[in-house]
C-alpha cells in the first residue's frame, strides 16, 4: 500500500497494476493494460484494414456500375441509329428508280411536264424524309477519290478534271449516321495521254 503522501490517482494507478498480476481462476496471469492497449491497437488496425478493403470494393462496384450504364446507353443509342439500317438500304432502290425516272423523262414533252413536275416532287420529299432519320448522299462528283466512300468503277483520261477526282456519278452512294449504306459507283479522272503530270 501507498503512504498517505501519495496522490489519489497513482493509488488507484498502483492499485489496477496489483489487481492486473493476480492469478486468474485458471491459473494464467491476466494481461498487463500495455498488453491489453496493443491488443486493442492491433484489433482498430484490422478493423481500419477492412473498412478500407470495404471502400475499396464499393468504389470498385459503383465503377463496374457506372461503365455497365454507359456501355448500355452506347449500345442504346446505336441500335437506335442503327434499326432503320435494313430498311433504309432496301429504299435505295426505290431512290435510284425515282432519280432514273427523272433523268429519262421527256422534258420537252409538254403533255409529260405534270407527270415530271409529280415525280420531281415525290423524289424532294422521299430525299427529305430519309435525311432526317440520318441518311445522307453521297454525290462526289469533281472532289478527290476516297476508297472508303466511292467505288471507282474504271478510269479516262480528262482535261476538265484532275487525274485521280471522280469525273462521273453513275450511281450515287448512301451513308446512315455517318455507317457506309453504299459506295457511290464513280469514274476516275486521269491525265490525258502526253500530259506529264508529275511536278
Amino acid at each position: 500500500m501507498s503512504d498517505k503522501n501519495t496522490p489519489p490517482e497513482a493509488e488507484v494507478v498502483e492499485q489496477v497494476a496489483e489487481e492486473q498480476t493476480v492469478e486468474s481462476t485458471e491459473g494464467a496471469p491476466v494481461e498487463t493494460a500495455e498488453e491489453r492497449i496493443a491488443a486493442l491497437e492491433a484489433e482498430l488496425a484490422a478493423a481500419n484494414a477492412k473498412v478500407d478493403d470495404q471502400k475499396d470494393s464499393v468504389l470498385r462496384a459503383m465503377a463496374e456500375a457506372d461503365n455497365a450504364r454507359r456501355r448500355a446507353a452506347q449500345e442504346t443509342d446505336k441500335a437506335r441509329k442503327f434499326a432503320l439500317e435494313k430498311f433504309a438500304g432496301d429504299l435505295l432502290e426505290v431512290i435510284d428508280n425515282l432519280e432514273r425516272a427523272l433523268q429519262a423523262a421527256d422534258r420537252e414533252n409538254e403533255e409529260l411536264k405534270p407527270l415530271i413536275e409529280g415525280i420531281e416532287l415525290t423524289q424532294k420529299g422521299f430525299a427529305g424524309v430519309v435525311e432526317k432519320h440520318g441518311m445522307q448522299v453521297i454525290d462526289p462528283l469533281g472532289e478527290p477519290l476516297d476508297p472508303n466512300k466511292h467505288q471507282a468503277m474504271g478510269m479516262q483520261p480528262s482535261a476538265e478534271y484532275a487525274p485521280n477526282h471522280v469525273m462521273m456519278v453513275m450511281q450515287k452512294g448512301y451513308e446512315l449516321n455517318g455507317r457506309l449504306l453504299r459506295p457511290a459507283m464513280v469514274m476516275v479522272a486521269q491525265a490525258p495521254q502526253g500530259v506529264d503530270t508529275q511536278v
